[in-house]
């Protein structure tokens, strides 16, 4: 079964990456890369940068002007100051209202998509064989290990294959990350080394 051996790596290594990077991370990318999208919510952001910037700039001269010496111009900052907040602040509000949509729905669909698939696939299919071990090559625990739960003696099972996805997914990705940071302590020392100085030679 190719597809279904593929589909518990993926569902393994999605898992993995998320546990890695973090639910949130991974929350606030796909949101930036939504919001690059032509949909109304983008069109409703941008509109909500424009104002805000609009409301920043008559906050900036709403504070330099006296409300003393130039009372008419000061109270018409303030009435463009308070109108521009409260648009600001439903457009606001109304964003937040589609973040947190999006951030349930996102966690809904990854939590079916992964740990729905987890416990369905291996309750559903521990019964089948995922691929069958050459024929007498190991020792009866071995194959029976491999077969745990309930698949045909001799054979790799859906549940040893999930352990097996899981075990080295998570050494691919602890290894890439000692890689990383290996990597990048090393530029960072280059940077830091100080460079020597020149000697200048001393006329004789």
């Amino acid at each position: 079964m190719p597809s279904l051996l593929l589909i518990i790596f993926v569902t393994e290594l999605v898992v993995q990456l998320v546990n890695t990077f973090g639910a949130t991370t991974i929350n606030d990318l796909l949101w930036r890369i939504y919001l690059t999208l032509p949909t109304p919510l983008s069109l409703e952001f941008a509109q909500q940068r424009k104002k805000q910037k609009e409301y920043l700039a008559v906050r900036h001269d709403l504070k330099a002007t006296s409300s003393q010496d130039e009372f008419a111009k000061w109270a018409k900052l303030r009435r463009q100051h308070d109108k521009l907040l409260e648009e600001l602040e439903k457009k606001k509000a109304s964003v937040e209202a589609a973040r947190t949509k999006f951030d349930r729905t996102l966690t809904t669909t990854r939590m079916v998509s992964t740990r729905g698939v987890q416990w369905f696939l291996p309750f559903w299919y521990s019964k089948e064989p995922m691929f069958w071990l050459p024929y007498g090559w190991f020792p009866y625990y071995v194959e029976w290990f491999a077969s745990f739960p309930r698949a045909p003696m001799g054979s790799v099972s859906i549940v040893v294959w999930q352990w097996a996805c899981t075990a080295v997914i998570a050494l691919m990705i602890e290894a890439a990350t000692a890689g990383l940071t290996f990597v990048a302590t090393k530029q960072s020392q280059k940077v830091k080394q100080p460079v020597p100085a020149r000697s200048e030679k001393k006329d004789s």
